[in-house]
């Protein structure tokens, strides 16, 4: 099951893992109308769909609980877990706001390295999980337990850190120091600022136009910069992975620097329909 706020505090006090609910809890007080449509409409394009009605979805690390409420405004019914406790109460805090009396939306605290708690679940029709399986200390093996919750013809929607043989370890260098000493987190913040897709940000921002899936700059620049655990992998080897299982690849796509990638594979579709090209950005 999930951690109790006991044990993730040891493992940010001793410098095992960043505070994402924390940060998660900080992001929602910037979140507004035009974020969430911002995410509603990213998340149509990425799945290709108008609405989600009679689809089932499942969040895996919820976080902020933007995207269950996301699927959940398409018409989804929605299981949303995260190992983080104050992440799962930003999601249950965003249901008691726009949806206070469904009963299509189940919120709990929950470990994807936990195979029995997932067995419990079951199979959803979209099983998402968007930059959470790399901070899992454990990721080969969240990868491994998300597959029995994707329903024949599902789809397995993930994003993950694309391997790169210095920057990985500089990245991996500057997260550890970020989470064990908090006297350098404020020259790390500064030192970062000057990170290559802050020029975009910026110029996104004095265009009015709003960031990918609703986020927020700041917000993700300390996710960014404190984010761990933190693991890596070539596209190669998670296609390779999940072939080996049944999967096609849907699409691909790679952003900014290529320190984050886009997979969405669908799971037994062999026969169903003929699988074509990928699609790369």
């Amino acid at each position: 099951m999930g951690a109790t706020m006991t044990q993730v505090a040891d493992e940010i006090t001793n410098g095992r893992r960043f505070e994402f609910g924390r940060n998660w809890y900080n992001f929602l007080t910037v979140l507004d109308e035009d974020r969430l449509q911002h995410a509603v409409d990213s998340l149509k394009a990425m799945l290709r769909v108008d609405d989600l009605h009679n689809k089932t979805f499942l969040d895996i690390g919820s976080g902020s609980g933007l995207f269950s409420l996301a699927a959940r405004k398409l018409g989804a019914r929605v299981h949303s877990f995260d190992y983080d406790p104050q992440s799962v109460a930003c999601t249950r805090a965003l249901k008691q706001r726009y949806f206070p009396e469904s009963t299509d939306w189940l919120i709990e605290e929950g470990s994807v390295l936990d195979a029995d708690y997932l067995r419990r679940l079951g199979q959803f029709d979209i099983v998402y999980s968007w930059g959470v399986l790399h901070h899992t200390g454990a990721m080969w093996q969240a990868l491994e337990n998300v597959d029995g919750n994707v329903s024949k013809n599902g789809k397995l929607f993930i994003a993950l850190y694309n391997y790169q043989p210095l920057t990985s370890k500089y990245w991996t260098h500057v997260k550890r120091l970020y989470n064990k000493y908090s006297i350098l987190r404020p020259p790390i913040i500064f030192i970062h600022l000057l990170y290559p897709a802050l020029p975009s940000y910026i110029l996104k921002y004095v265009q009015g136009r709003k960031l990918p899936r609703g986020m927020s700059f700041w917000y993700d620049h300390l996710d960014w910069l404190g984010g761990y655990p933190f693991e890596v992998s070539t596209p190669k080897q998670i296609f390779d992975f999940y072939r080996e299982k049944g999967y096609r690849l849907d699409q691909i796509k790679t952003v900014g620097d290529g320190t984050d990638a886009m997979n969405m594979c669908s799971r037994n579709c062999r026969e169903a329909s003929r699988p074509g090209p990928a699609s790369v950005y």
